[in-house]
């Protein structure tokens, strides 16, 4: 039997099918029009815990007294203190992560549920997380907050519950101790209406253009490690940002072309990227950002102010957006 030729990443039509090999569909009802959570108000109860690695107590102290200053209410989950008694870069085993996470998701008495940091496990804790009992809850939509490693738990969000989440910063982390990052997020949470936009002044056009489509991705070492798996979400009509930190150019440029073999870029409508702190020298990262994006046919934006390395702003993750190069914008629709 002859194979059809794979069609390229470029001017992909609606009718062409993905590869064999890339990305599940997700359900019918986790399509492109996802779920937005509702507004949090003063008195609300929001779970706290980690689905990664684990937290220190001062940072997330510090944290905490943000989160009631806001007049919510934070309650601490097992994993928010946990230990794995092997590997200290985990917030306890993997069936706690993932009972906890099961249970913030689907007790109404949590309005949102914040991640206390990153680092590593969430894929370990998706491993464990029954997504048919969660379903079968029938739970009302809640905000989930984290960004980094929690990219994998977002993307299940999408997935099974068809969750729009934020992409914002932790509780125990530097991240949210900042003035900026604590501003974007409070109104990401509290005041959703007033955010009809996301400027991002420092970013600068790889390719000159206007798109609109649903904003998805994160950590881009997540999004690439994903692919395949069962909490995976296809990136067709999608405008997709990309960041991470830590890593070597040449460990980018694998992860970059890992997105372009395996489909997941095909049919994507634009693209963004943010920080890539401690990944070497910037004008060879952004030469790398030009080399594996701008031959797809959409326009690209660099250099937006969120991610590792800065006071991120919050970004909506599953919400629909126009993407406008010359103006370094977002608008949410």
């Amino acid at each position: 039997m002859t194979m059809p030729a794979r069609p390229s990443l470029r001017g992909r039509t609606e009718e062409e099918s993905s590869p064999e090999g890339s990305v599940p569909a997700a359900p019918d009802w986790a399509g492109p029009a996802y779920v937005v959570p509702p507004a949090l108000h003063e008195g609300d109860r929001v779970a706290v815990l980690s689905v990664s690695g684990p937290p220190v107590a001062e940072r997330l102290d510090e944290g905490l007294a943000v989160v009631r200053s806001w007049g919510l209410d934070p309650v601490l989950l097992d994993s928010a203190s946990a230990a794995h008694p092997t590997f200290d870069y985990l917030a306890g085993d993997d069936e706690l992560r993932a009972r906890d996470i099961e249970h913030a998701l689907t007790d109404p008495s949590y309005a949102a549920v914040l991640l206390a940091r990153g680092g590593y496990g969430s894929q370990r804790t998706l491993e464990h997380v029954d997504w048919s009992r969660v379903v079968a809850a029938q739970p009302r939509p809640r905000h989930v907050v984290g960004f980094s490693d929690v990219t994998a738990l977002q993307e299940g969000l999408l997935r099974h519950l068809g969750w729009s989440s934020l992409y914002g910063p932790m509780v125990a982390t530097w991240y949210f101790q900042q003035g900026r990052a604590q501003e974007s997020l409070q109104r990401a949470l509290m005041a959703p209406d007033s955010v009809t936009a996301i400027e991002l002044p420092d970013g600068f056009a790889l390719v000159d253009g206007v798109a609109e489509g649903t904003l998805l991705g994160g950590c881009a070492t997540l999004m690439a490690s994903s692919i395949g798996s069962s909490t995976a979400v296809p990136a067709k009509d999608a405008i997709v940002f990309l960041e991470d930190v830590d890593e070597e150019l040449f460990r980018l440029d694998r992860v970059f072309t890992q997105l372009r073999r395996s489909g997941y870029l095909d049919g994507i409508r634009g693209v963004v990227t943010g920080t890539f702190d401690g990944c070497g020298d910037p004008d060879l990262v952004t030469a790398l950002l030009r080399d594996r994006f701008a031959d797809l046919g959409v326009p690209v934006l660099a250099g937006a102010d969120i991610g590792h390395g800065v006071p991120l702003q919050t970004l909506p993750i599953g919400r629909r957006a126009r993407l406008d190069t010359a103006a370094a914008r977002l608008d949410l629709l």
